[in-house]
């Protein structure tokens, strides 16, 4: 039970809690209110007159003095110290935020805030994965992307500040005022504080700030496709118009609308899977080389993190080519290259075989190859700006200028919303000048790649000299949205500049954003190389142990044909190379572009065939159907045709030989290549494989490894081991 006397001490505790309350809260100040008012409206003035969102003198600093309110709330902090005090602090906070925050309005009067169409959805600076998706009707006023294509309101956050509302489009790029009009409700955050401090206008006048932008029709910005999906938008996105540090300004003012990239706005070059060919009907089989290994380093870290890579990232001939190979290399007086034919039973299907061509490049003394001129041109642009992209390059760069000789070149174009010269060329012995420049580069902006290509061909050009080497090497994520930016647009422009000579290769970094097909496309007309990059061990293999393979050509445009004869073989399939295919006619017309190989290179494709009389034959003879193959050898599978250019030659040579049964034996090579092929199909969940799973292609693979100097086919077994787990889930 509780005593009058109790009773009694509460109220007094109670009277002395509302009396330190009223000696803490200060008194109306006309005189003070009228001066901030006029501060405010002078800072509009400013900002306004600027034409830039800023003001030309300089800012107030926040630690300026603030009367009112705030005042007194901090002088209550600085001399109350006893539990009082701090009774005092916790009831102003929890006052102010249920009384001024639209978020503590909701929750006094319906218990929970209702985001509504219309609305400004609050979310963290860094959102967590897993938060709740933005809403076609709501985009946050921190890292805030439009969802869907229709156009999407944002209102103004707080009735004190200034700013219209903004209707976001994705059609096109942002429209910015002329530097010389007005700033179309463009507040300035130094005036809208002191409104703030002041508790906004009251009955003795509005604030002529808040009643211009009331006055003002919503301001429309209206963003690119590809601008919505780019990282934060810097000055070049927007004409160099404003400041930006991630913020959306000019006509939207300070309303720090971000761009949220979306989770998954990757393009990977893909076609339809190779189907399977009755021999009778369509004999011959036509596609150009592939070098690249961009597909099996993006299977990789998709598998490391922890899912299964989209099925159009697998392209099953970089699996395969990505793995070093022992075949036998040319003599001096041949080709530049040699073939090797080898025939196995297939290991998914014991009624067929497969037949794998090999074919392995000569690797010419590194002391007498001739010096090599590079331009680097490098993607700063705010997509750029992440630590698997922009500081790993920078790493891998560094590796690579340890491998190249004092006699080579090096120059360093970079692009965002623009191109630039960064470095002239310089020598590769000078390393600390290169690698300062390097070190330098930073990232923001949009994506210029047109600029950046012109300016680096420019720069290759005028480096040329005879009997040297120039290649342009590209080091992006592949997100062009300024200039060319369709894969046909630029891979017409490319094809145009492929006549000079220079060589371009292409390196991916990152992934969310990675414009994978337009790597594909850029570095296969460009006559280069494509490659991804996502550990400084793949820099290592890239850029230093196959330098000389990345950068030296030794055949150019090199086509592959394969006659299958009829009478030995019923149907065929070649397992990859879809983005590779040639018509049957492309194969004699050297104006066709194709695949490069590069000093010491391994190419390997591998068919899939079945033998006549075969019971995994799928098709039914025809009733009418003739073969004429009554000249052929009985042993002969098919015939090999291949053509190749010298660098730098306008006409191909011809070389022949048959594929026969009593051929070469097939040996731990093509047993390991057999195994990724079969890793390859699973991942894209191929309908030729039967019954035969991961447990096979990892017993396969781990049985066949052979020599295993880098640790490269260990690490392809224990990626099927992920691969199975992820696939179970």
């Amino acid at each position: 039970m509780t005593s009058d006397h109790d009773d009694h001490d509460d109220f007094d505790d109670f009277d002395d809690l509302k009396a330190a309350f009223a000696a803490t809260t200060p008194r109306p100040d006309a005189g003070a209110k009228a001066a901030h008012l006029a501060l405010a409206q002078e800072n509009f003035d400013a900002l306004l007159g600027s034409g830039q969102g800023s003001r030309s003198v300089n800012r107030l600093t926040l630690e300026r003095p603030k009367p009112g309110v705030i005042q007194g709330v901090i002088d209550m902090l600085n001399s109350l110290t006893t539990k009082a005090g701090l009774t005092i602090t916790t009831a102003l906070v929890a006052v102010g935020f249920l009384t001024l925050s639209p978020v503590g309005q909701s929750l006094w009067k319906n218990g929970a805030p209702v985001i509504g169409e219309g609305d400004v959805q609050l979310i963290p600076e860094n959102p967590v994965e897993g938060g709740a998706p933005l809403t076609d009707s709501s985009v946050a006023t921190t890292d805030a992307v439009p969802a869907g294509p229709e156009p999407v309101v944002v209102a103004p956050l707080e009735p004190a500040q200034t700013v219209a509302p903004v209707v976001v489009t994705p059609d096109a790029a942002p429209e910015m005022p002329d530097q010389a009009g007005a700033q179309t409700g463009a507040a300035d955050p130094d005036a809208q504080l002191a409104q703030a401090d002041d508790g906004g206008a009251d009955d003795e006048g509005a604030d002529p700030a808040q009643e211009f932008a009331a006055q003002q029709p919503p301001a429309t910005v209206t963003l690119a496709p590809e601008m919505a999906l780019n990282r934060n938008l810097g000055p070049d996105a927007l004409g160099g118009a404003a400041p930006m540090d991630g913020m959306l300004m000019g006509e939207i003012g300070y309303a720090d609308t971000r761009i949220i990239p979306d989770p998954n706005t990757e393009s990977f070059a893909t076609a339809e899977v190779n189907p399977l060919k009755i021999t009778a009907e369509e004999p011959v089989s036509t596609f150009s080389i592939d070098v690249d290994t961009a597909s099996y380093a993006v299977i990789r870290q998709s598998l490391n993190a922890g899912q299964l890579p989209p099925p159009d990232a697998v392209r099953i001939e970089e699996m395969i080519n990505y793995f070093p190979y022992a075949y036998a290399a040319p003599d001096a007086s041949d080709a530049p290259f040699r073939p090797t034919v080898s025939v196995m039973t297939t290991p998914w299907n014991p009624d067929t075989q497969l037949i794998s061509i090999g074919l392995q490049g000569e690797m010419p003394s590194i002391a007498d190859r001739e010096p090599l001129n590079l331009v680097f041109l490098i993607d700063t642009s705010g997509s750029m700006d992440e630590p698997a992209k922009l500081p790993l390059l920078k790493q891998s760069f560094r590796l690579m200028l340890d491998n190249l000789r004092p006699n080579d070149q090096v120059a360093i174009v970079t692009y965002a919303g623009s191109a630039g010269l960064v470095l002239g060329s310089t020598p590769a012995s000078d390393r600390q000048t290169i690698l300062q420049a390097i070190q330098n580069l930073g990232a923001g902006g949009s994506t210029n790649g047109q600029g950046g290509l012109e300016q680096a061909y420019a720069v290759a050009a005028d480096m040329a000299e005879a009997n040297e080497v120039s290649r342009i090497i590209l080091a992006t994520d592949g997100d062009f949205n300024v200039g060319l930016s369709g894969t046909q647009e630029l891979t017409d422009f490319i094809a145009d500049k492929r006549d000079t000579g220079v060589y371009l290769s292409v390196l991916g970094f990152g992934r969310g954003n990675l414009d994978d097909a337009t790597m594909q496309a850029l570095a296969q007309n460009g006559n280069g190389t494509a490659a991804y990059i996502d550990t400084l061990s793949e820099a290592q293999k890239v850029l230093v142990d196959q330098l000389t393979g990345a950068l030296f050509p030794i055949a150019g445009d090199v086509k592959v044909q394969v006659e299958f004869n009829p009478a030995a073989i019923a149907e065929y399939r070649l397992i990859g190379y879809e983005t590779r295919a040639l018509n049957r006619e492309d194969f004699n017309n050297d104006a066709v572009d194709a695949g490069e190989l590069g000093a010491g290179h391994a190419v390997t494709a591998i068919y899939e065939v079945t033998p006549v009389g075969s019971p995994a034959q799928l098709s039914d003879p025809l009733r009418y159907g003739e073969v004429v193959a009554a000249a052929t050898p009985a042993d002969e599978l098919g015939f090999l045709k291949l053509r190749w250019k010298e660098p730098g030659a306008t006409e191909s040579q011809l070389m022949t030989t048959p594929i026969t049964v009593t051929g070469s034996v097939a040996g731990t090579d093509a047993q390991f290549a057999a195994a990724i092929a079969g890793f390859g199909q699973l991942l894209r969940g191929e309908q030729y494989l039967g019954d035969w799973g991961w447990n096979e292609a990892i017993a396969l693979a781990a049985a066949s490894r052979g020599e295993d100097a880098f640790g490269y086919r260990n690490e392809a077994v224990q990626l099927m081991r992920l691969a199975q787990s992820l696939s179970a889930d």
